[in-house]
């Protein structure tokens, strides 16, 4: 045997005692990041009281089918001025003010209630806040909630959204 051969290198100048080493502390490191993510983040409710939440649904139920029967669909666009709301259907006289809830999917606390004002002819509009980008169910009601439209919005707004009574959403062209 060589004298080479005789010589071995100390073990923290191998390169697969720190490589063994490092897979466990690795996942040390992550189980400390997720405990400091979950102590940080909160994690609010969307809904605080299921039970009454899903009593309400009857009369959400009925909303709907009064809003299908006055074939009711609402276009939201974002105008010069903040929002801008065009409501048709077989209304005769058009409510003076609309309620429209942006409800983030995940962060109750990020949820906006605007009120809408009637500028004339079935149209609406509102200061529209800032919001952050992302998908947000929207409810429009009547001030008195007698018929309800809902749909998803994605913002920025950069295209029209017709909400309608099934709560389904039609994103119009760039163009209209």
């Amino acid at each position: 045997m060589t004298n080479r051969a005789l010589q071995s290198k100390p073990w923290y100048r191998e390169p697969w005692p720190w490589f063994l080493i490092s897979l466990p502390a690795s996942a040390v490191v992550a189980g400390i990041v997720t405990v400091w993510i979950a102590a940080t983040s909160a994690d609010g409710l969307v809904v605080g009281d299921y039970y009454k939440a899903g009593l309400a649904i009857n009369q959400t139920l009925a909303r709907d089918d009064a809003a299908r029967a006055l074939a009711l669909t609402a276009t939201v666009q974002n105008g010069n001025a903040g929002l801008a709301l065009a409501l048709d259907g077989r209304m005769q006289t058009y409510p003076g003010q609309l309620t429209l809830t942006l409800a983030h999917p995940t962060r109750q606390g990020m949820d906006r209630t605007l009120t809408l004002v009637h500028t004339g002819g079935g149209r609406y509009r509102a200061a529209l806040p800032l919001l952050p980008a992302g998908k947000w169910q929207v409810q429009l009601t009547d001030h008195e909630a007698t018929w309800r439209l809902g749909g998803v919005l994605h913002t920025p707004l950069d295209r029209a959204v017709t909400l309608t009574a099934s709560g389904s959403t039609v994103h119009q062209p760039e163009g209209d």
